[in-house]
């Protein structure tokens, strides 16, 4: 062991010059594993090709598998090491409806294992375990909401991912969230010859959207509600007697969440009683929860990634950003969600532009460093006890 601690520096910076290395000796498999993904999209519990691609790279790696974790068959654990810092690193690799990797998943996927099998040297020389968690149905599912639930993240100092964007941030912002689903049932009638004797439910749901619309203007600056009608009726000479529609609700943080869900409800029961029509409505079994990113990690990836050449900022007041179900790790375990760059600003996340740069070679580029980043992150942690303590402590107090 190094005698001072100008020479655990100096191991330290070798230990991260290896790990880095690392990265760049599975290149290849990194880079042809995110191609495979990307070019066989799987939507959310359903991505069997993937997981059986990951968790077989793993084990290949020394990777203690389990498959099906916390009831979900496309959830998987893979472990190395033992004891404290048991630090995550979090896989998402679901596509989205006919978009595919429009979120650039598999790059997620490919980062998480690759920052895991670069890492082992550290965890064999320091000790502590590393647990390269995958998590399904980050999309429309919530899977880790539900794995949360179910204990998925319990006894872990520390879970980190990197997810791809076109900024190189070290913490975002990620909105509370809920899924609403909503239906009206009116009365069947001809529309020109008795339409009075209908009961219009496409027009409830007209009433609803110019209610929410309304509301808009009077919310808070960060929330959102935005939605989609699912039916709206069969034929224009037929009253439609039913209407569906799926909306998402968001806010800054869960108090203010339920708020306006009681807020979002009354546009619809509005409409409603001014329709005649019948409402029925189900709030989502699954709620993302807004993300609580640890500076004090995320001060370690920033640095970590600027070594590698890129210029990376704390916070992006400017960087937009959605809900993501990380958002219910943080609230459980110190965690970071960075964004990496692999596309010009003016692409858009959830485009077919932004699908294409997920397979492009800055995409890859922002694979590696984003591995690189990650396991030199990991040698941090376990070669410094006082900075996981700081962690916990940050954790602690935010609580």
């Amino acid at each position: 062991m190094p005698s001072s601690e100008q020479e655990l520096s100096v191991d330290i910076e070798k230990l991260k010059a290896q790990v880095s290395s690392e990265v760049d000796a599975h290149r290849h498999q990194l880079n042809e594993l995110s191609l495979r993904i990307h070019s066989n999209p799987e939507l959310g519990f359903q991505e069997i090709k993937a997981v059986a691609w990951l968790t077989q790279y793993l084990k290949e790696n020394g990777f203690t598998i389990e498959r099906g974790i916390c009831q979900l068959p496309t959830a998987f654990r893979g472990s190395y090491g033992k004891g404290k810092p048991a630090i995550a690193i979090l896989a998402e690799y679901d596509a989205l409806p006919k978009l595919g990797h429009a979120c650039g998943h598999n790059l997620i996927a490919a980062t998480a294992v690759g920052a895991g099998i670069a890492s082992k040297p550290a965890i064999d020389q320091f000790g502590g375990s590393l647990i390269i968690i995958g998590t399904p149905a980050e999309e429309q599912g919530g899977g880790k909401a539900i794995m949360a639930e179910r204990g998925g993240f319990d006894n872990l100092d520390v879970a980190m991912m990197v997810h791809p964007g076109v900024r190189d941030t070290a913490t975002i912002q990620a909105l509370a969230c809920q899924a609403l689903e909503v239906e009206f049932f009116g009365k069947a009638a001809h529309s020109a010859a008795r339409p009075e004797a209908g009961i219009n439910a496409l027009e409830a749901m007209i009433q609803s959207f110019t209610a929410i619309n309304s509301l808009r203007q009077h919310i808070g600056n960060k929330a959102r509600i935005h939605g989609i009608i699912t039916d709206g009726g069969e034929a224009a000479n037929v009253v439609p007697a039913h209407s569906a529609g799926v909306f998402l609700v968001r806010a800054e943080d869960n108090t203010y969440l339920d708020e306006l869900r009681q807020k979002v409800i009354n546009c619809f029961a509005g409409a409603a009683t001014a329709s005649g029509a019948r409402l029925e409505y189900r709030w989502g079994d699954v709620s993302y929860a807004p993300l609580r990113s640890n500076l004090t990690l995320a001060r370690l990836f920033k640095q970590n990634m600027e070594s590698l050449g890129r210029k990376v900022k704390l916070t992006d007041p400017s960087s937009a950003f959605g809900s993501t179900d990380m958002g219910n790790v943080s609230q459980l375990v110190p965690s970071i969600h960075p964004m990496v760059a692999i596309a010009p600003k003016e692409v858009v996340v959830h485009s077919p532009q932004f699908a294409s740069a997920a397979a492009s070679e800055a995409g890859n580029h922002g694979l590696f460093d984003a591995a690189k980043a990650l396991a030199m992150t990991v040698v941090d942690l376990v070669t410094k006890p006082e900075i996981v303590t700081k962690i916990k402590q940050e954790f602690g107090q935010e609580k």
